[in-house]
This record gives structure tokens, sequence and C-alpha cells, in this order.
């Protein structure tokens, strides 16, 4: 086998983008607001990396309006969940990976 680093996700390892993922993972659906302010960030950036992951069908963006007022949610799909999953587990491997090794640990199964 591999290195390990090799089964890392390369959409998702960027901090921000880890930190949505990580986030979003943790629950079914979360506002705009409050996921930016749970990842500190700004709104435009967070739209930016947004845009990223739906593209790769990894998060889904849903509009709809309270009274007046425009909402956004968010939430993993199920291919963004796969890819954070898997993602996880890579760097635990990499995490319990030993110098010298001619192999990798067995695969954390997702």
């Amino acid at each position: 086998m591999s290195h390990p680093r090799k089964a890392l996700d390369t959409l998702i390892h960027a901090p921000v983008r880890f930190s949505i993922t990580a986030a979003l993972a943790a629950v079914d659906e979360a506002d705009f607001k409050t996921l930016r302010d749970t990842i500190e960030i700004t709104d435009s950036a967070l739209s930016k990396q947004l845009t990223l992951l739906e593209q790769a069908d990894y998060v889904k963006v849903r509009k709809a309006f309270v009274g007046k007022r425009a909402r956004t949610w968010l939430s993993l799909t199920g291919t963004g969940r796969t890819a954070f999953t898997r993602h996880l587990a890579a760097l635990r491997d990499i995490a319990e990976w030993e110098p010298g090794q001619t192999d990798g640990p067995e695969p954390t199964e997702p």
C-alpha cells in the first residue's frame, strides 16, 4: 500500500473547506449565518468556498424566504459526507503511520 496521504481529498483538505465540511457533518442542515459565525469567516470567503464544494456535489445549498428575508441553508450531500468520512480516515491513517513502514496501517473503514 502507498502512503495514506494519497487518500486525502484535496478539495476538502484546505483548512476552510475542511472546517465547513466538519461543521456540516455534525448537523443535518445549517443556515449560512450560523456556519459563517461557527467557522469565523467572512460572508464572501464562505460563499467562495461553498461554490467550490457545491460544484463538486459535496454541499447542497437551499435558498428560501422567511417572511421578507432571504435565508440560505447548507447541508452535506451523500457524496460530501462520504468524502469527508474518507478524508478523516486518511488523516487518522497518517497519524498512525510509523517511519520506515513499507505498508501503511490497515485503511480505516469510513
